[in-house]
């Protein structure tokens, strides 16, 4: 094996995946940190989809490190902390300490930070982060309910986070290449450095970072700094995948929607499918609370759905809305209620003959896998940038496409489908 991951959360450990597995690597996606008994002989990149964006930082730390120690029994040369493409995170963590305890983890003194997915809009320039070109304090992260991003100086935004001391290389050196990064490096680890924020505007830019940071015990960043990682090692024999002009082997089955993000991204996705004639159930926050609905109100209806297309059940409201319910029912217990219930219909899913599963939303979709006993994935076709299709590996046979709120084209839920066998 040659590369060892750690991400956040469970839609940013299969968006990794996908990058490495298209870019020629083996590689297997586990929920949670490998169970010793799964076979990982063959693969030359093991992600471990932790959930631990938003948890508490010592928590974060310790569920990263026992990552970290289980990858490197199984072979790992080298570490790689994913993260979201818009640096979700608060002044108090975590992307900061769980950095920091990696480094010291693989007895390092410098890595590097990058975020920047072009493909989706995220570029990182003189240090600041846009979304789409818009500086990040500036777009809908502004208004992300558990991790508000207030701040799109990303130096300043990690040196809040961190005791060690945060540098920035810029796009002057990555638009130099490789052996200027790599000088980059050394200059700002002579001036003390331990971190580095680093500029990316282009594909080009993150394949020249990857190519120069290959032999750094650990690399943070999105998943699009990993696009340059398996040219610089890749295995003997691995060969470059086709994603999109392959269809996807899948078990035969009912189609489902699970829609627990309130990004704009997906509520744009939920409109449209609704428009479309999705048979869709909104699930109210305050609804849950008080019991007046219940994840057996929801499966009743799910019951009575016609069985030869997609159903919808979505609790995705606006920035106001979830303000709102937020304010009421407190920030965390709002989106606990919501996963708690969207969980307990997940883990019926099966006997009702739901084998297609497409899951939005980060927290969501952890919830959702861990309710199904899902431990470890295959990685299929790419459906948009940062999304593909999956199969589960142990257990209940599935289909899952696990998708960030942020990610996807407007009529992700419809077009999906298509790439199915």
């Amino acid at each position: 094996m040659k590369l060892g991951c750690i991400a956040d959360d469970l839609t940013g450990a299969t968006d990794l995946a996908l990058m490495l597995s298209r870019e020629g690597l083996r590689t297997v996606q586990t929920i949670g940190v490998p169970d010793p008994d799964l076979n990982l002989s063959d693969a030359d990149a093991v992600v471990v989809a932790l959930k631990s964006r938003t948890i508490p930082a010592q928590e974060a730390i310790e569920q990263s490190l026992a990552a970290a120690e289980a990858l490197l029994k199984v072979g790992a040369r080298n570490l790689f902390f994913k993260y979201c493409s818009t640096f979700d995170s608060t002044d108090e963590g975590n992307i900061g300490p769980v950095t920091e305890a990696l480094l010291a983890f693989t007895g390092s003194d410098f890595t590097l930070a990058c975020p920047a997915f072009p493909a989706n809009g995220r570029t990182v320039y003189k240090g600041h982060l846009f979304v789409n070109g818009v500086p990040l304090h500036e777009s809908s992260m502004k208004d992300h309910p558990l991790t508000p991003m207030q701040d799109s100086n990303l130096v300043r935004v990690l040196q809040r986070q961190t005791k060690l001391s945060v540098g920035l290389v810029t796009f002057e050196d990555i638009e130099a290449g490789p052996d200027a990064i790599r000088s980059a490096f050394e200059r700002e680890k002579a001036a003390g450095h331990q971190i580095v924020i680093v500029d990316a505007l282009t594909d080009d830019h993150l394949r020249a970072i990857g190519l120069a940071a290959a032999d750094l015990p650990l690399i943070t960043g999105g998943s699009g700094v990993a696009m340059g990682l398996p040219a610089a090692y890749r295995a003997s024999g691995a060969s470059a995948l086709s994603p999109r002009d392959e269809g996807f082997d899948a078990p035969a089955g009912r189609e489902i929607i699970l829609a627990g993000s309130c990004s704009s991204a997906t509520r744009r996705q939920v409109e449209i499918a609704i428009e479309r004639g999705i048979p869709a159930l909104r699930l109210d926050p305050m609804d849950l609370a008080s019991g007046k609905v219940t994840s057996q109100t929801a499966l009743a209806w799910l019951a009575a759905q016609p069985a030869n297309g997609p159903v919808l059940i979505y609790s995705t409201a606006s920035p106001d809305d979830v303000q709102d319910v937020q304010r009421r029912l407190g920030r965390m217990n709002a989106g606990e209620i919501v996963e708690a219930t969207l969980a307990e219909i997940a883990q019926a899913l099966p006997e009702l003959g739901f084998t297609r599963l497409i899951v939005a939303g980060g927290e969501t979709s952890g919830a959702v896998v861990k309710a199904l006993s899902v431990d470890a994935l295959t990685i299929g076709p790419e459906i948009d940038p940062g999304v593909p299709w999956t199969r589960s590996l142990a257990g209940a046979d599935l289909a899952l496409a696990l998708k960030s709120g942020n990610f996807g084209a407007p009529d992700f839920f419809l077009k999906a489908w298509s790439m199915l066998r």
